[in-house]
């Protein structure tokens, strides 16, 4: 599991002086991109190797607020990964209050010019990478 830390900042949060809700995707998008570097497959050398993987899906749980400068993690998995199609798991963590946030989920698939491709035939390292960094089960502790 990969840990992505950042600190909750001012202009993230809203009128009631939590961080609002749709800041969550933008941490998701920060701490997936990490990930893929951490993973040796950073989004820059997709790119150069004329792969993308859009956004198809994405879910959120919210269970507890995150204040302005608290410190928060994110835990990032992979939940399931086929080829064609994989599914990134995040969890939330407030580590200033010690308290689980957030849980979530994004759904993803590879293309090359346009078309959906096999990850496993194209990249197979790669493929060999997420299947190493999935988690058994697919859900929060």
């Amino acid at each position: 599991m990969f840990q992505y830390i950042r600190k909750a900042q001012y202009h993230e949060t809203d009128q009631m002086g939590v961080i609002h809700h749709a800041n969550y995707v933008k941490w998701m998008e920060e701490a997936r991109v990490a990930f893929m570097d951490d993973l040796g497959m950073g989004y820059e050398r997709m790119e150069a190797d004329g792969l993308v993987s859009p956004v198809v899906g994405i879910e959120l749980d919210y269970r507890k607020p995150v204040r302005f400068s608290d410190e928060v993690e994110v835990r990032v998995f992979v939940r399931s990964h086929a080829g064609v199609r994989m599914e990134i798991g995040y969890e939330f963590y407030n580590r200033t209050a010690g308290t689980l946030c957030a849980t979530g989920s994004s759904r993803h698939c590879f293309l090359k010019d346009g078309r959906i491709v096999s990850l496993k035939k194209l990249l197979p390292e790669f493929a060999a990478a997420l299947a190493a960094a999935s988690r058994e089960d697919g859900a929060a502790p």
